[in-house]
């Protein structure tokens, strides 16, 4: 698991995802409330990816070069993040347009349908 991984289960659970999962939760909201495109959810992610496997070797003592440790993480990262962008531009567009737009679960939105009310 920990060759998978890239570091051992108790790193990555609290660094990649607490720490650095919480700071892509407020990475994919700030960039929803920017309007900014999912690319850029990518960039960013590959960014906290790079930051989470510089503090695992930092702090841990964990291989720094691990590719399959980056890739992992990154991905983590960056689902945790597309999550986090997604559900704000699904608020966002049915806060912003309300007349326009009504909810459909946590990720989405359709037009409102004058006659269905």
């Amino acid at each position: 698991m920990e060759t998978i991984l890239g570091s051992s289960v108790p790193v990555f659970v609290f660094l990649t995802v607490l720490v650095f999962g919480g700071c892509g939760v407020l990475t994919g909201q700030t960039l929803a409330e920017g309007w900014k495109p999912v690319s850029s959810v990518a960039a960013y992610s590959l960014l906290l990816g790079a930051g989470d496997r510089f503090l695992a070797w930092g702090l841990f003592g964990e291989q720094l070069l691990s590719p399959w440790g980056f890739i992992v993480h990154t991905l983590v990262i960056g689902l945790i993040t597309f999550t986090a962008h997604r559900i704000a531009i699904a608020r966002r567009m049915v806060n912003q347009y309300p007349w326009l737009y009504e909810t459909v679960g946590p990720f989405g939105w359709r037009e409102r349908n004058p006659a269905r009310g």
